[in-house]
C-alpha cells in the first residue's frame, strides 16, 4: 500500500522523541512521524493547521505548561480531530490517570517500554489496527 499513516507525538523528551522514531522505523512501513514538544504546541498544530490530520496521536503524561491530562482533555474539544485514536503513553502507570485518561477519550494508554524493540511491537499493533480501519474508511487519504 503506498499511503502513509501519520503518527503525532507530544513529548517533551528529545530522547522519547528519538526513541519513538526509532521504533517506528522498525515497522519497515509507510509511516510518518510530527513531533511537538508539549501540549501547548500540539494544540496550536492541530487549530492553525487545518492540512494536519494525523491518523494517531501519542501524548506523554508528564510534560511542563500543560501536562498530557490537560492536552488530551483540550484536543478532544477540537472537531476536526474527534475521531483519530489518542493514546496517552508515559512511563507513569497509575490505575487512576488511566481511568481519567479514558474518561476524558483517550483510546488507550500504554507504558513506555524499556527497549526500542518492545516500542516497535506495540506500534506495529497500532499502525496495523490503523491501516486496516483506515484503508475501508478512506483510503488513507489525508
Amino acid at each position: 500500500m503506498g499511503n502513509t499513516i501519520c503518527f503525532f507525538l507530544v513529548d517533551d523528551d528529545a530522547d522519547d522523541q528519538e526513541i519513538f522514531d526509532l521504533a517506528l522505523q522498525g515497522i519497515g512501513t509507510s509511516t510518518r512521524l510530527e513531533f511537538a514538544n508539549d501540549g501547548v504546541e500540539a494544540i496550536s498544530r492541530i487549530q492553525n493547521d487545518t492540512s494536519f490530520l494525523p491518523h494517531c496521536i501519542f501524548i506523554d503524561l508528564n510534560m511542563p505548561r500543560m501536562n498530557g491530562q490537560q492536552c488530551l482533555q483540550e484536543l478532544r474539544k477540537i472537531d476536526r480531530i474527534k475521531q483519530v485514536p489518542i493514546v496517552m503513553y508515559s512511563t507513569t502507570v497509575n490505575p487512576q490517570y488511566l481511568a481519567d485518561a479514558l474518561n476524558h477519550g483517550a483510546t488507550d494508554f500504554i507504558e513506555k517500554p524499556i527497549t526500542i524493540e518492545a516500542l516497535t511491537e506495540s506500534l506495529s499493533k497500532i499502525f496495523h489496527m490503523l491501516q486496516n480501519s483506515f484503508a475501508t474508511i478512506d483510503g488513507l487519504k489525508r
